[in-house]
């Protein structure tokens, strides 16, 4: 008992003097909604609401352009896991592992190596040819979801068949049945690298969400990557895992297990990429957190004149005993209820459009048009027929944009926390008034 009276007697004086600030700060706020500072308390909150919702926005909907990008490059390409270095004597007991553990979703074996590609007409591109197993396509449901047919299909259990990305075939002039010949070829010292001899048929043109891929990537079945790439070619394993956040706990794995294999994650075989998205979302969220420095520097200004003009109520409050930190903390408050007035409808609105982008985007995508058709047809009518709505408008709207709670919590805590900041610098001058000042002026 003497210990819960202890508690109740320290804390009932907080309490007591929390529930005079919360009430005179709400008292504030209510005179302030109908007085001089209505519109400047009115033009803070929203500069807040809207500054959250945009930056959400913004976020959720880079976040998708990203994450669609690096979807393809690890389903395709980077795997969640490349391992080297198997030998035939280890080969079947790692396939044997790779099935076994949990964590892992797939693992394809795979050659690659890169080539110039001499098309039916003469037209040549660079490529990098990737030699798979034949069935990739049909067990590894991942593989399947990024790519996409716009001529033939993946068939390439026949020797010296291939595959091609679209704009790969497009810069080389082949289309489906055409006889493409990979002139040039990185491999062993048994390999020519130069050969007219290495003719395949493109068997299916596919198309990526990533353009790189669809610019260079060219499938091949693993025998022929065994034959074409010599006997020095390095035969690689692409491991993708449940949760892409595992790699470094798997490559543990597969190293206590194979010490002589070699193993590069996700993140540093393609850390360039990765580190270039991160700067270009890093320095768009600094730009767009520039709004909440014009909100903050509005409130700081709104709060100073606020506290000029309650100079009779703060000699009062002094006079009956409210020490100067207490009653800074009224104005903190507000600051405070300001910016959370404000933040929580912009995190409301920014979930809203970001969950709704599709029609966001087709909505302005029919808006602009008809904005344009009409400053057209009251410019030069003659040039109407030619106004098209933008197709840029429904790539966007097709990609869905990815929300990270950690994300909308930052972005929700800085704005609260710029009221905030705003509000206790600007209410530092209460702590240098005097109750004889004060009267003294009035």
């Amino acid at each position: 008992m003497t210990i819960k009276h202890t508690l109740e007697n320290a804390i009932a004086p907080v309490k007591t003097t929390f529930s005079w600030i919360f009430f005179v700060s709400r008292r504030f706020a209510k005179v302030d909604r109908t007085g001089s500072s209505a519109v400047t308390t009115t033009l803070a909150t929203l500069g807040i609401c809207f500054g959250v919702m945009t930056l959400i926005t913004v976020i959720s909907v880079m976040n998708g352009f990203q994450h669609s990008f690096i979807d393809v490059i690890m389903e395709i390409s980077s795997y969640h896991v490349r391992v080297a270095h198997p030998t035939d004597d280890n080969r079947a007991s790692f396939e044997q592992f790779c099935a076994q553990e949990k964590a892992i979703r797939s693992f394809t074996p795979f050659y690659e190596a890169q080539s110039l590609v001499v098309g039916p007409s003469g037209k040549e591109a660079a490529a990098m040819i990737k030699a798979v197993p034949s069935s990739v396509y049909l067990e590894d449901a991942g593989f399947q979801k990024q790519v996409h047919f716009i001529g033939g299909h993946f068939d390439i259990a026949s020797p010296n068949t291939i595959i091609l990305g679209s704009e790969l075939a497009r810069r080389c002039g082949a289309r489906i049945g055409s006889e493409i010949n990979l002139y040039a070829l990185s491999g062993g010292s048994d390999v020519d690298l130069f050969s007219s001899d290495r003719v395949f048929t493109v068997t299916g043109v596919f198309h990526t969400g990533y353009a790189d891929i669809n610019a260079s990537f060219a499938f091949i079945n693993l025998d022929d990557g065994k034959k074409y790439f010599g006997s020095d070619a390095q035969l690689l394993y692409g491991v993708k895992l449940f949760d892409e956040a595992d790699d470094a706990k798997e490559i543990a794995r597969i190293l206590a297990q194979f010490p002589n294999l070699k193993t590069e994650s996700w993140k540093s075989y393609n850390r360039a990429f990765f580190g270039a998205l991160q700067v270009e979302k890093n320095m768009l969220m600094v730009l767009v957190f520039l709004i909440f420095v014009v909100v903050a520097i509005n409130i700081f200004n709104g709060m100073r004149r606020m506290v000029f003009e309650r100079r009779e109520e703060i000699s009062v409050l002094s006079a009956f005993g409210g020490k100067k930190r207490a009653i800074q903390s009224i104005f903190v408050m507000q600051g405070f209820l300001t910016g959370v007035s404000g933040a929580i409808p912009g995190v409301v609105l920014g979930l809203f459009l970001s969950v709704n982008m599709e029609t966001v985007f087709l909505l302005l995508s029919k808006l602009t048009y008809y904005a344009s058709l009409l400053a057209t047809m009251l410019v030069s009518p003659e040039n109407g027929d030619y106004i098209r709505e933008n197709p840029m408008f429904y790539l966007y709207a097709n990609i869905p944009p990815k929300i990270f709670l950690n994300e909308v919590v930052l972005i929700a805590l800085f704005g609260i926390c710029s009221s905030l900041v705003a509000s206790l610098l600007a209410s530092r001058g209460v702590l240098k008034m005097t109750v004889v000042e004060v009267m003294r002026d009035e």
